[in-house]
């Protein structure tokens, strides 16, 4: 990676989001598939935003005339790979689907501070439309979160404990 300003350093973050949102492509759908209900449902949905979120990466990278094809994120790749040991493990539903929205938000928590970051750096180098198409991403990923949270403490929590 070269850094020799400001540009670079979103031009890196771009690739690393970009190469994140498509390994999410690859695990939402084993997520839903292990989930039901309201949970399955707000995988699902995820599935069709995350796409969205990657088209939107391209157009930011296409206005600002980068690539948004070179990096791999590794630290994308590790949070899925925890998720990923969640699919093979015995337990409760209930339990099981719990588990499975704890690796679904670390997967938004990273997703929440890269485009905050991306967007902090779009706007600090006058990109104004870059910025407004991460923050609206940002608010979409923070949307989803806030979903996973209501699952959680409306439905799978409550459950789990009583066992």
């Amino acid at each position: 990676m070269k850094t020799q300003n400001l540009t670079d350093v979103l031009s890196d973050e771009l690739k690393d989001i970009y190469n994140a949102e498509n390994q999410i492509l690859k695990a939402l759908p084993k997520m839903a598939k292990a989930a039901d209900g309201e949970l399955r449902n707000a995988f699902e949905q995820h599935l069709q935003q995350t796409k969205t979120h990657a088209e939107r990466i391209e157009q930011v990278c296409k206005e600002l005339n980068m690539s948004p094809k070179g990096k791999k994120c590794v630290g994308m790749q590790g949070i899925i790979e925890e998720g990923s040991e969640l699919l093979g493990a015995k337990g409760s539903k209930e339990a099981m689907e719990a588990a499975l929205i704890g690796a679904a938000q670390r997967v938004e928590h990273y997703e929440i501070a890269a485009y905050g970051t991306a967007r902090a750096h779009a706007q600090q180098l006058g990109y104004d439309n870059a910025a407004r198409m991460l923050e609206q991403t940002l608010k979409e990923e923070r949307q989803t979160d806030n979903r996973l949270t209501q699952i959680a403490q409306s439905r799978i929590n409550p459950q789990s404990m009583q066992m």
